[in-house]
């Protein structure tokens, strides 16, 4: 209830920057778990290794070798069967164990910098590596006990003790193979999704201000075309019959003018959403068959071989009856524009709970490439290069809006040279 609430307050445009940054947060969130978690990972990797060094080192070193011989004669300060200064046998010694402990770990799989001290159980340090050997906080220890020659030679307990500093670095760095691809990609993700947002915007800001801008020059066209209408009628009530065709000329074309910059008007306002639908419950059988007796009266006068069947029974439906009607208009203005001797034939039937009402012509159909287009805004089917029938191609895009918001569907069947038929098929509620 929160949410919905919070949402009301949020325009759409801030709800989605919000989804996208609170989807943002909760990425990195999830990322940063899954980095603990390798972390966590890594560290157990690291102790089992470092288990397993620890265990080679001690018997490597309790046992008689050069290496241990050599210690031990850096430990007792006896020069005498190394013949090199007590100092360079000392560096020696440090540089032997050094290479030794790093050969260790590389066969566990460890490369991580180290140091080490070698001293005994009371505290007396023998030596250590070149980087001085610290205790303390944020260095790990790991000490090993050495028996055998050495504690022999002392007559002491030995203690190889090896310190690990700023591991998590070291562990990142293990990571790195997963943790810059991850971050990599969130970024490249956040870079695209900032990308779509702006284009996004950016469209929908300029479709706001063109239908704008459309809705504006169409209003500023009405006042002049309702004046040639006006002037028009009031001319063909005093004009000679020789003038009349002239003003029936007129008096037509400014009717065309007006019913184009209607249908723009309309599909405008639809797309803005600033227009809601009015629906309501009606019976769409005595609206269609009007519209079918009107379009007869006119194709008697404009020669064109008009014929309908409408199925008897009412066809109840939830419609906005204004729509509807100008979008069964649209089919039949279309029907007889593609044909030299237009024939036209509407059907009307009820079908699994639908009204299905057909719409065909004998015209000079439609492309199987252009079947996907001819909703499209301002598409045209084109013969040759050049539009035989006039128009803005906005007549079958605001069929489908229409149909689409009444839950409908639209289709078409069309072969080149053989006509085209529209299907609709509208709910009808409680069957009709």
């Amino acid at each position: 209830m929160f949410f919905c609430l919070f949402s009301t307050m949020l325009t759409k445009r801030n709800l989605y920057v919000f989804i996208f940054a609170v989807s943002v947060v909760g990425l990195f969130v999830v990322q940063y778990q899954y980095l603990r978690v390798g972390l966590g990972l890594a560290k157990v990797q690291f102790s089992e290794k470092i288990d397993g060094a620890r265990t080679n080192i001690g018997e490597e070193l309790s046992q008689f070798n050069s290496l241990t011989y050599t210690i031990g004669n850096t430990i007792k300060k006896d020069t005498s069967e190394v013949r090199i200064s007590l100092d360079s046998l000392q560096k020696a010694s440090q540089f032997y164990l050094n290479d030794y402990i790093s050969y260790q770990l590389g066969v566990s799989g460890i490369d991580a910098p180290f140091t080490y001290s070698l001293f005994a159980r009371d505290s007396t340090e023998y030596f250590s590596s070149a980087k001085q050997h610290l205790r303390g906080e944020g260095m790990l220890t790991y000490p090993i006990e050495i028996k055998g020659y050495l504690p022999n030679l002392l007559q002491k307990e030995v203690i190889l003790e090896l310190g690990f500093q700023d591991l998590n670095k070291y562990f990142l760095g293990q990571l790195r193979g997963l943790t810059i691809p991850s971050i990599l990609f969130l970024i490249a993700i956040i870079v695209v999704v900032i990308w779509v947002l702006r284009s996004f915007y950016w469209q929908s800001s300029l479709i706001t201000t063109t239908n704008d801008f459309i809705n504006n020059l169409t209003h500023e066209l009405k006042t002049p075309v309702f004046s040639i209408g006006l002037a028009s009628k009031i001319l063909e009530e005093e004009v000679t019959e020789d003038k009349k065709p002239v003003v029936e000329l007129i008096r037509r074309e400014t009717e065309r003018l007006k019913g184009h910059i209607d249908k723009v008007l309309e599909l405008s306002t639809l797309e803005s959403g600033k227009k809601l639908m009015q629906f309501a419950e009606i019976d769409f059988r005595p609206v269609l068959l009007k519209l079918c007796e009107d379009f007869a009266l006119l194709a008697k006068h404009e020669k064109v071989d008009f014929g309908y069947q409408l199925q008897q029974g009412p066809f109840t439906m939830r419609a906005e009856k204004f729509h509807l009607e100008n979008v069964i208009g649209n089919l039949l203005e279309n029907a007889k524009k593609y044909s030299d001797d237009p024939v036209v034939r509407l059907e009307a039937y009820k079908e699994k709970g639908n009204l299905v009402i057909t719409v065909s012509d004998n015209g000079q159909g439609i492309a199987k490439q252009d079947k996907k287009k001819i909703f499209r805004k301002y598409y045209r089917v084109k013969n040759g290069d050049v539009h035989k029938v006039k128009g803005y191609g906005l007549g079958l895009s605001y069929v489908q809006k229409i149909i689409r918001m009444h839950r409908g569907k639209i289709s078409v069947e069309s072969e080149l040279g053989e006509g085209t038929t529209f299907v609709l098929s509208l709910k009808l509620t409680n069957n009709g």
